[in-house]
């Protein structure tokens, strides 16, 4: 490798660089507030056998927060009970109020004890929900069976 070459900035090159540099901050800070004016978002709820992982969303797709059973302190199988999934969708819902969202959208996925539970504490909330979707996984077909063993 050579010797790096350090270039020396002017005073006047360093303001103009900060002025554009604040110009593209400030875009994305309208940007921000104009996604917090729509007041839409997605909950995304993941059930498995062992927990229940809840993920807030903006409508870009963008994670806004997420909790789960293990870090809302259930340990062991209380992870995977209803009661704990209800727990995680209550607390998240607050978060949500506190960002503004009031309506959003449902997409449930897997195949825990905590799915129904966590849908109907959302819907308690007093949020509008616009739509439940169920995105779990179905196999069809699978992949090729073995060929049969002669004898």
């Amino acid at each position: 490798m050579g010797k790096k070459h350090i270039t020396q900035q002017t005073k006047e090159e360093m303001i103009k660089e900060g002025e554009a540099l604040e110009k593209v901050l400030t875009s994305d800070a309208e940007k921000a507030i104009s996604k917090k004016a729509s007041r839409e978002g997605a909950f995304y709820i993941y059930s498995s056998y062992n927990n229940t992982i809840i993920t807030l969303t903006d409508q870009l797709g963008n994670v806004l927060d997420s909790r789960s059973a293990g870090r809302m302190g259930f340990k062991g199988s209380k992870k995977s009970t209803p009661f704990a999934a209800s727990k995680v969708s209550e607390a998240l819902g607050q978060i949500a109020e506190k960002i503004g969202i009031k309506k959003v959208k449902v997409f449930v996925k897997g195949v825990g004890s905590g799915r129904e539970s966590a849908v109907r504490s959302i819907a308690n909330q007093g949020f509008e929900v616009l739509s439940i979707k169920d995105t779990t996984p179905i196999p069809h077909n699978g992949c090729r069976q073995r060929k049969p063993r002669k004898l």
